[in-house]
């Protein structure tokens, strides 16, 4: 009678269905739930390992290891804002594919609504967080909160000093795109609306607005930089402050498009055209914006394919990957509508 097959002692586990296969255990288990993310030929491979080696999948005993680390928190900053609405979706579609189930909390931008989120998420086992931090969050406050192991990925606002992965558009590449492109149209007195300094996405893209300034030969002035919330209300206060200022911009670069549409509606409540009188560029291009009245002219971040991003890299680290090799930052494009004039008639702008 034949004798024992090799390593018939102990039970084959995904660790060896892994090795043997040469990918990570977190592919195996893609394969074990039929995920459709795994290429053909990686997905021969693993089957053919688990059948040399004999392994049998006790779904059973899988929920029960896996029953609380199958949730992800997906913390949001202002899900009023639609923009990271989007951002959500594209969030909970990547962690779906994945297989995970998001749990998801809207801090409000609000810093102890957030450290009582993140705290339930931890005391509920989620296997990782993505997160979106509120603004004026501090990497010091986050590493009070959070344990060294708990894997996270923050998307769309970096935390200054933190090591987590951040995953995010190029804002200062986008930004200096937009106002190049305001430049080009002729306009060189051209202001900063809304966000204000504590956000590190606003320096970002105020770095950007002002390399296209200096790069056009153009004075970068402070005072043509007008701080206010990232929302419509924001907008509206920013824009009329700087229709007020001495140096009276004829054009606007956004932080975001929410601000942007504030600021286009009321400046055609004062009486001036948008995109014949004064130039508007938003940056998101969300849903909205090509509904806007203009339709708004913005960089486009492709929030939703950030958000499915953003999960990959938190299983990323949740597999064990080096967080440090978990950033990503995506490229942006300017899409070009009528709040910027560019598709005016030349006799209908009037001199800038």
């Amino acid at each position: 009678m034949d004798g024992p097959k090799r390593g018939a002692s102990r039970a084959a586990t995904i660790v060896d269905i892994a090795r043997a296969a040469g990918v990570s255990k977190s592919t195996v288990s893609l394969v074990l739930k039929d995920s459709p993310l795994v290429k053909a030929e990686t997905r021969e491979r693993i089957t053919r390992a688990i059948e040399q080696l004999g392994y049998v999948y006790n779904r059973s005993a899988a929920n029960l290891r896996t029953a609380r680390s199958s949730f992800v928190g997906m913390v949001i900053s202002d899900l009023m804002n639609p923009f990271f609405t989007e951002l959500a979706v594209g969030i909970e579609d990547g962690l779906h594919d994945l297989g995970f189930v998001p749990i998801l909390a809207n801090t409000n931008e609000d810093l102890a609504r957030q450290s009582s989120v993140l705290q339930s998420l931890l005391e509920h086992g989620v296997a990782g967080i993505i997160m979106s931090p509120a603004r004026g969050t501090d990497a010091w406050g986050l590493s009070q909160i959070l344990p060294r192991t708990m894997p996270m990925v923050l998307t769309m606002r970096r935390v200054d000093g933190s090591p987590l992965p951040y995953v995010g558009p190029d804002n200062r590449t986008g930004s200096r795109d937009a106002v190049a492109h305001l430049i080009s149209l002729g306009h060189s007195n051209i202001a900063f609306l809304g966000g204000d300094g504590t956000m590190t996405t606003q320096r970002e893209r105020i770095n950007g607005y002002q390399d296209a300034l200096r790069a056009a030969g153009l004075p970068t002035p402070d005072d043509l930089i007008f701080d206010s919330m990232p929302t419509r209300v924001g907008g509206a206060e920013a824009i009329l402050a700087a229709l007020a200022s001495h140096r009276r911009p004829t054009a606007a670069f956004c932080y975001n498009d929410i601000v942007a549409m504030g600021a286009t509606r009321t400046l055609g409540l004062n009486g001036v055209r948008v995109g014949v009188d004064f130039a508007v560029i938003g940056f998101d291009d969300i849903v909205e914006a090509e509904h806007n009245a203009p339709p708004l002219t913005t960089v486009n971040a492709d929030t939703r394919i950030m958000g499915a991003r953003a999960a990959r890299s938190l299983l990323g680290v949740i597999d064990g990957a080096d967080p440090q090799t978990m950033s990503y930052t995506g490229k942006t494009r300017l899409v070009i509508r009528d709040s910027c004039g560019a598709h005016a008639p030349a006799n209908l702008r009037e001199t800038v």
